[in-house]
């Protein structure tokens, strides 16, 4: 019995998918399907009843016994009866006939290939198949019939959103670009301001040292040449407890130095993470980079989270020392809000655990060259499969809203792989920790 064409999809054959509905993975499954099956015994004339009340149908499917044997288009079917005699040689005979007279190629696709891709596979056909309908398998045993024209229009508009997608994604990295560089020149300005006063203070400072030893000792010998003080000037110095001032005198001068010197590392910090690059690569201290980035990330780290240190013996590496802190500075704060999570998660938790960064550098062997090795590993929460396969994806991002733009992981895999030439490996289980390796070349 001849079977009714009915639309497989939720679309209809003359209602195609909206092009806001495709995305860059669509398949052709989700396109507006044909599902018209005959047996091949069945006689021409049928085929052309049909075409004639279904305007829209590319084509039937042949079978025989409920197995595909192939297929017929609508115009491969009126070529033939189009010919000379054509009328009489098929209407009244099985389609069998006409479809060995025809002899058509028939592509099958899986119903999960990608429009793109089927895309690709049709116009790969010999002219004479190119607009062939072609024949899509849902399952096995299950077959339906796809218009090539409602397939380049599809395939046309994923060209149009992988375009806009693209413009975004480089309109972004413009304006990641430009917030980085606007941010260097603001550390760059703020650590010159701050580097003329901390240097006049660290500068001075032994001479206050020197000068307030000079004032103790002599008030120490003035107590002993003149032991006996007048009434006034012994209830002064009960009243300042000068015998406290001198003990602790030193002591405070002793603290103000270790705040100077501190403050001075911040600024040189600050000065090297705001380092500008120029067009060119020049050799830098990795390890200088990684510790002005600790500096600048030390307010985070103050949580209690423990950062280990295992510096190997390094060279200086000819790069772009001031995108590499950029880095460095997205996987370590990547790792602080993995930890700090599962600090908060521990919280209601009797169990005792330490959070804890460890950054090891070293010189490896791979592929008959040298690389310079920075792992950055972090016992935090981990990342699932999923999460784990478009971690380097523009825009992706497990953050909240307003806390993460997609786009620290993969700026930093484009300045590692692009403009270093290396590699950025990544390794994470769920509960446990994640790890991540920078691989440099060494020359």
């Amino acid at each position: 019995m001849l079977a009714l064409e009915k639309p497989y999809t939720q679309f209809s054959p003359s209602t195609p998918p909206k092009a806001e509905n495709l995305s860059l993975e669509s398949t052709i499954q989700e396109l507006s399907l044909h599902d018209f099956q005959i047996d091949s015994s069945h006689l021409g004339k049928e085929v052309t009843q049909t075409f004639q009340v279904n305007q829209l149908l590319p084509g039937v499917i042949l079978t025989e016994q409920g197995k595909l044997v192939g297929m017929i288009s609508r115009r491969r079917f009126l070529e033939q009866m189009s010919r000379p005699y054509g009328l009489e040689l098929f209407l009244k005979r099985p389609l069998s006939s006409l479809y060995r007279f025809a002899n058509t190629d028939v592509l099958i696709l899986p119903g999960q290939t990608q429009i793109v891709e089927a895309a690709r596979c049709s116009l790969q056909r010999s002219a004479n198949a190119l607009y062939e309908p072609i024949i899509v398998e849902l399952e096995t045993g299950t077959y339906r019939l796809l218009d090539v024209h409602q397939l380049l229009v599809a395939q046309s508009n994923i060209h149009e959103l992988a375009t806009r997608l693209l413009d975004e994604k480089t309109q972004a990295q413009l304006i990641q670009t430009e917030k980085m560089a606007a941010l260097g020149q603001m550390v760059a300005s703020v650590g010159h301001e701050i580097k003329n006063p901390v240097g006049c203070i660290t500068c001075n400072f032994d001479f206050l040292f020197s000068y307030c030893q000079t004032l103790i000792k002599v008030l120490s010998a003035y107590e002993v040449e003149f032991p006996e003080t007048s009434s006034n000037l012994s209830g002064l110095k009960e009243e300042y407890d000068l015998k406290f001032v001198l003990e602790d005198l030193p002591k405070i001068l002793k603290s103000m130095e270790l705040g100077s010197e501190r403050l001075t590392k911040i600024v040189g910090g600050l000065q090297s993470f705001s380092h500008m690059d120029g067009t060119h690569r020049k050799p830098a201290d990795l390890h200088e980079c990684i510790e002005s980035t600790l500096i600048i990330l030390n307010n985070r780290l103050k949580s209690g989270i423990a950062v280990i240190k295992n510096y190997g013996d390094l060279p200086p590496i000819n790069c772009y020392s001031g995108q590499l802190s950029q880095v460095f500075m997205n996987i370590l704060s990547n790792a602080i809000d993995a930890l700090t999570e599962k600090l908060n998660e521990q919280a209601t938790s009797s169990k005792t655990w330490q959070p804890q960064i460890e950054i090891s550098t070293d010189i490896l062997e791979q592929s008959n060259r040298e690389w310079v090795s920075v792992r950055i590993a972090d016992n935090g929460i981990g990342m699932q499969p999923a999460i784990q396969e478009r971690i380097f994806e523009m825009f992706f991002t497990t953050k909240p809203v307003g806390k993460g733009t997609g786009l620290g992981l993969a700026i930093s895999h484009q300045i590692v792989t692009q403009k270093h030439g290396g590699q950025l490996l990544m390794r994470s289980q769920p509960d446990t920790g994640t790890e991540f390796q920078i691989l440099l070349p060494l020359a």
